[in-house]
């Protein structure tokens, strides 16, 4: 991926990202039992992710213990949804290309077998966790 696409996709997300987070915070206090979830949709069982909305939501309210029970992943959202902005504007005005250079560095990193290995398995800890808690 080039860096022009992944900084273009990365501020797409990040507005998708907001933007979602604005509507499931007008939700929660309308009291909608409403998921997105496909998976959750059509089988009944969530899916590894369910939960994370809710859990940005908590570390946005500095509820960060809930948030880590509701869904580990929403914290990591949430760094990078903090983050990410600001490291856009840094590499776009000053024309730098740090994020890429991470991005890539971690592309290689995620490639070793061992490291995706244990993320795999964190993963589906993680959606059987979801599962038992009946999210």
């Amino acid at each position: 991926m080039t860096r022009n696409r992944l900084y273009l996709l990365l501020s797409l997300g990040l507005l998708a990202g907001y933007g979602w987070l604005i509507w499931a915070s007008w939700q929660t206090t309308h009291h909608s039992d409403f998921t997105p979830c496909f998976f959750k949709n059509a089988t009944g069982i969530a899916c590894p992710s369910c939960g994370v909305t809710r859990s940005v939501l908590q570390v946005s309210h500095g509820h960060i213990t809930e948030a880590i029970l509701l869904n580990p992943l929403g914290l990591i959202m949430a760094a990078i949804m903090i983050t990410a902005p600001f490291w856009l504007l840094y590499d776009v005005i000053l024309k730098k290309d740090t994020l890429y250079t991470s991005y890539k560095k971690t592309e290689q990193l995620i490639r070793i077998k061992w490291v995706a290995i244990i993320l795999i398995i964190l993963i589906l800890i993680n959606w059987a966790w979801n599962i038992q808690k009946g999210l």
